[in-house]
């Protein structure tokens, strides 16, 4: 219907060309971050306990350290894609949509931040 013509371009019924970009990272962090989460399952499974001090000493290592750093910064990023999505789509007040999205950076940014805050404390033995 119009499809990729120019009557369509003109009509408005074309690709808007800007959804590609967001589909490809939202796949990027996802499979980004299954594969943290695969090393943080497998990590959990060989501890011999899941007391405090085991835990602890697993965090304190580099490689687990950073890996949970990525794992923190991929999930909120791709929750961020996701969401941000959504209430693009879905909320159609302008003022409401702003507000919207707002709130979903001061969440998904403030949380990164503190679970990356809190696993650097961690990593240092600050906790």
């Amino acid at each position: 219907m119009g499809n990729g013509t120019s009557i369509g371009r003109v009509r408005g019924l074309g690709s808007a060309k800007s959804g590609a970009r967001t589909w490809i990272a939202e796949r990027g962090t996802g499979m980004a971050t299954l594969v943290v989460w695969a090393y943080f399952v497998v990590s959990m499974l060989l501890l011999p306990s899941f007391g405090y001090n085991t835990v602890h000493d697993w965090m304190s290592r580099p490689l687990s350290a950073t890996a949970m750093v990525l794992l923190v910064i991929g999930t909120f990023w791709h929750t961020h894609l996701g969401l941000r999505v959504v209430i693009e789509d879905y909320v159609h007040t302008e003022a409401n949509k702003i507000a919207c999205l707002i709130a979903l950076n001061g969440a998904v940014w403030g949380g990164a931040a503190f679970g990356v805050i809190s696993i650097i404390r961690i990593a240092l033995g600050g906790a």
